[in-house]
């Protein structure tokens, strides 16, 4: 039986933009799963030569959903990112091939590197492709796509960070609204400022100069709420930008706010619509 999954972009709400594709015939065998699971690439094998995945392609995944796209939708839930384009398909699986069509991209420009990796990438990314996973011991899983004409993608499974426990270092502040636009972080502060929230219902981190702990309770849901506590924090002087920065945070992180998780990115909102995004990090 074939298994159809739609592939669609998930960063930004920029126009797809329909490009190339084959028919063909496809799906990954075995009981190996592909789906509702976030796949990185991590190269493309063009000619016999591997090209990796560039540095500042942070962002890159790729994560195939049941679901078939809905009338005048560019697909359904799943989709991804080559690292700056997000990129959207339809994917039927059968078998150990995998069948991509209605490939589609946005037309954003990328530094020369990622955008050589992107065009690579797309060039392989379209009709029959066979599937192959491996699961090293100890190692994540591995997905390689290969062409009809030897050129390859592969991919790597890749866990998602639980809500607690995880360090969630703060990237961007958010305005009000829908149309509110995202500010970075000052570059003093920017890779400082994060939280941890803990099992035991409380929270600590660094505002950016300043660190700080209290009570933090998350209330899962439809809506999901984290409800912050009176905060106590460090009293150390800081530039004027840092100190402004840290008090935005604070504000933020004040009694009952919104929060949206998708895989290593946690977005707050408070009921001011003032927010925060947050990217899931190592701790040292």
């Amino acid at each position: 039986m074939n298994v159809t999954y739609a592939a669609v972009a998930l960063l930004g709400t920029a126009a797809l933009t329909a490009c190339g594709n084959q028919p063909g015939s496809g799906q990954v065998g075995g009981d190996v799963e592909v789906a509702d699971m976030r796949w990185v690439p991590e190269k493309v094998t063009v000619d016999g030569k591997d090209i990796p995945l560039p540095e500042e392609a942070r962002n890159a995944h790729v994560t195939f959903k049941p679901g078939a796209a809905k009338p005048g939708e560019g697909g359904g839930q799943s989709g991804g990112s080559v690292g700056c384009n997000s990129i959207g398909a339809d994917v039927e699986v059968e078998g150990d091939l995998v069948r991509v069509s209605d490939l589609a991209s946005t037309e954003m420009g990328c530094p020369g590197p990622v955008q050589d990796f992107e065009e690579r990438f797309t060039s392989i990314f379209h009709g029959d492709l066979k599937a192959k996973v491996t699961e090293p011991e100890g190692k994540p899983k591995t997905l390689t796509l290969t062409s009809d004409n030897g050129d390859s993608i592969t991919l790597r499974s890749e866990t998602v960070p639980p809500l607690k426990g995880t360090k969630w270092t703060v990237d961007a502040l958010t305005g009000k609204g829908a149309e509110g636009t995202a500010e970075s972080l000052p570059k003093a502060v920017r890779g400082r400022a994060y939280l941890v929230l803990s099992k035991d219902g409380t929270v600590r981190g660094s505002l950016g100069c300043n660190t700080f702990s209290g009570k933090a309770t998350v209330k899962d849901g439809a809506q999901g709420t984290i409800e912050f506590g009176r905060l106590a924090t460090t009293r150390k002087l800081c530039s004027a930008p840092v100190m402004r920065t840290e008090n935005a945070i604070k504000e933020i992180l004040d009694g009952k706010v919104a929060y949206e998780k998708e895989h290593d990115v946690l977005t707050l909102t408070a009921d001011s619509g003032k927010g925060l995004t947050s990217r899931a990090e190592k701790e040292e």
